[in-house]
C-alpha cells in the first residue's frame, strides 16, 4: 500500500514553488501588520541596503539539454526547473555573501533531471502503476503542507508559476510510480529501537543547543515523536536505495548531457 511520497528531485522543486508563494504571502502579512503599528524611527536610522537579485542566465542553452536512453529533456523543461533552483540558490548566496556559479548549478540541475528520468523509465519498465487513491494521497499531502483547502487552490497556485494542471497530474502520477518502485526495491523497513533512540538523542541535542541561543522550547518525549522518527528513518533508507538504483541505472543507460 502506498503510504508516503518520497518526493524526489522534480517533485521537491514543485513543492518549493508553493513554499515560495506561501512565503511571499506571509511576508506581505507581516509587513501589513508592521505598517499598521506605531510610527517607527526610520528617519533616525540609515535605510537598509536592498540586495539586488541576480538573473538566471538562460542564454545559449541547446534545444535538447540531455538524452536519457530514448527520452529527451528539453530546454523548456530545464528552464522551468533551473529558474526555480537558481532563485533559491541566489537567495542563499546573498545571505552568506558567496558568489553563485551558474555553470555549476546548471550541471547539477541537469544531472538531477537525468536521475529522475532514469527512475521514471525503470518504474515504467517494471510495470509500476499509480492508483487514484495513491495520487489523491499525494495531493492531500501537498494541500496540508502548503495550507491550501482544495485541489483547485493548488492548481491555481501552480498555474501562477507556469505549471499546467496536465503537467502537474503527470508529475504526480510519475512520482507515485517511482515511489512504488523504490518501496518495492527497499522491501519491508522496520526501524529498530536503537535507530529510533539514536535519532531522538540527536534531536534532543539539537534542540538543547537552540534553547541556549533562542527562546527555550519544551522537548517532546520519545513516545510523542516516535512515529515521526520512524518515518524519517524509513525515508532515509529509501533515499539510500534510490541512490544505489540510480548508480546502477547509469551504468547501463545511454546518457548524453549536452551541457557538459
Amino acid at each position: 500500500m502506498y503510504k508516503k511520497s518520497l518526493l524526489s528531485i522534480a517533485f521537491l522543486i514543485m513543492l518549493s514553488i508553493l513554499a515560495a508563494c506561501g512565503g511571499d504571502e506571509a511576508d506581505e502579512n507581516e509587513n501589513a501588520e508592521t505598517n499598521t503599528g506605531e510610527q517607527t524611527n526610520e528617519q533616525a536610522n540609515e535605510p537598509a541596503e536592498e540586495l539586488e537579485m541576480p538573473e538566471a542566465d538562460l542564454e545559449g542553452l541547446p534545444d535538447v539539454i540531455a538524452e536519457v536512453n530514448e527520452a529527451e529533456i528539453t530546454r523548456e523543461q530545464f528552464e522551468t526547473i533551473y529558474t526555480i533552483q537558481f532563485q533559491q540558490a541566489a537567495m542563499q548566496m546573498q545571505m552568506t555573501g558567496q558568489e553563485l556559479n551558474q555553470d555549476e548549478l546548471k550541471q547539477q540541475v541537469a544531472e538531477n533531471m537525468i536521475d529522475q528520468q532514469l527512475l521514471i523509465q525503470a518504474a515504467d519498465e517494471q510495470g509500476m502503476e499509480s492508483s487514484e487513491d495513491e495520487v489523491n494521497t499525494v495531493i492531500n499531502e501537498l494541500l496540508a503542507q502548503n495550507g491550501l483547502e482544495s485541489k483547485e487552490d493548488l492548481i491555481t497556485a501552480l498555474e501562477e508559476q507556469g505549471t499546467t494542471e496536465e503537467d502537474f497530474m503527470q508529475q504526480v502520477e510519475e512520482q507515485v510510480k517511482v515511489d512504488n518502485l523504490i518501496a518495492n526495491e527497499s522491501g519491508e523497513l522496520e526501524p529498530s529501537d536503537e535507530e529510533v533512540q539514536a535519532l531522538y538523542d540527536q534531536m534532543v541535542e539539537q534542540q538543547e543547543q537552540l534553547n541556549q541561543s533562542e527562546e527555550e522550547q519544551d522537548i517532546p518525549s520519545l513516545e510523542e515523536v516516535r512515529a515521526d522518527l520512524e518515518d524519517q528513518i524509513v525515508l532515509q533508507k529509501q533515499s539510500e536505495v534510490a541512490l544505489d538504483m540510480i548508480s546502477q541505472l547509469r551504468e547501463d543507460a545511454d546518457i548524453t548531457n549536452h551541457l557538459g
